[in-house]
């Protein structure tokens, strides 16, 4: 027999996907066959699985010490924690409390694994809460902590993961809900003169992993998203504008392929810049300055969007510094502006 006591980053969650987890080797029927024979109770009592968790509970399991070995899959998660231990973690951690931290995402790291051998901003925020003595091996047998945005590869700026089962439910819901705000900061082609809110519709070709946005929603078809973007422009100055983007639908690609469709792509985005991206409506581009493609003209390596604040309305602000690189890329169009 095996007892565990429900803990604080544990609590909040349905009884079967804790044990889902505890035993992530076992078949969903083996364990609830093994709940309604009272091989695994709760509290004493038999459980059916949808019973909430709170810290403090207590999970009896009778299974053979065979049985237990071969579900829990304890030498896998054993293994990760101890290379995780040994990980060289540079992070930069922009705000942090008992269930989340906020960290400044370099442009060129995923935000989580693409592949199984991946190291992504998820592993090093794992080992960093490993070597601080935050987050144990025991504890990952059934909680990992994880992001709850995600950034493209060469996206940089804000990613918020929560440390706790708590943090990553209040975070995930509060960007679901749009109770915080997220604003992003780029560098694009051509002269923007005014703030503009735009509405239009994203459909994404998966194979490709490329979005188009379409005017409207008939235009667009099956499958695509609504999508609502708003821009601000800080700084115009030979050909190039500074914005400030309010992500207000947070849609893969969006911003990119927003300001693509408008005729203001983002610096350095080989994938969505206008020299290559066809326009899909007939909405007229605006006209730049006639340059070479800032991807050639500039030492660019990725595109310059940055994910640069976020807002919780009353309560608090955090703010990401931009990359030498885009700092750079400012003053050589002279886009500055003072902070």
């Amino acid at each position: 027999m095996r007892v565990f006591i429900i803990q604080k980053n544990e609590a909040g969650q349905r009884f079967d996907k804790y044990l889902k987890k505890r035993f992530a080797h076992a078949p969903s029927g083996f364990l609830y066959k093994m709940m309604r024979k009272k091989n695994i109770v709760l509290n004493g009592r038999r459980a059916d699985g949808t019973e909430q968790l709170a810290a403090g509970d207590e999970v009896k399991v009778f299974f053979s010490e065979e049985t237990f070995q071969k579900f829990a899959g304890l030498e896998q998660a054993s293994g990760e924690y101890l290379a995780l231990r040994e990980l060289n973690v540079k992070l930069t951690v922009l705000y942090e409390d008992e269930d989340t931290i906020i960290i400044n995402k370099p442009s060129g790291m995923l935000s989580q694994k693409a592949k199984p051998d991946d190291l992504s901003a998820n592993e090093y925020i794992l080992a960093y809460l490993i070597q601080k003595g935050i987050l144990t091996a025991q504890m990952m047998e059934t909680f990992r902590p994880s992001v709850c945005n995600r950034l493209d590869r060469n996206t940089s700026g804000i990613l918020i993961a929560g440390k706790t089962l708590k943090g990553l439910q209040q975070m995930s819901a509060a960007l679901k809900e749009r109770t915080v705000q997220k604003y992003y900061r780029c560098l694009v082609e051509g002269e923007v003169q005014v703030p503009m809110y735009l509405k239009g519709w994203l459909k994404k070709d998966e194979k490709e992993n490329r979005v188009t946005v379409y005017e409207d929603e008939k235009a667009a078809g099956v499958g695509a998203l609504p999508i609502e973007t708003e821009y601000t422009p800080l700084k115009s100055s030979g050909g190039y504008t500074y914005l400030e983007v309010h992500l207000i639908t947070g849609r893969s690609h969006q911003i990119r392929a927003h300001l693509a469709y408008i005729g203001h792509p983002i610096m350095g985005d080989a994938k969505y810049n206008s020299r290559r991206h066809t326009m899909h409506t007939g909405l007229k581009p605006n006209q730049t300055s006639g340059r070479e493609s800032g991807l050639k003209r500039l030492p660019v390596h990725s595109q310059l969007l940055h994910a640069y604040r976020l807002e919780w309305a009353g309560q608090r602000t955090v703010t990401a510094p931009l990359p030498k690189e885009f700092e750079r890329a400012l003053q050589i169009t002279g886009c500055t502006v003072s902070r």
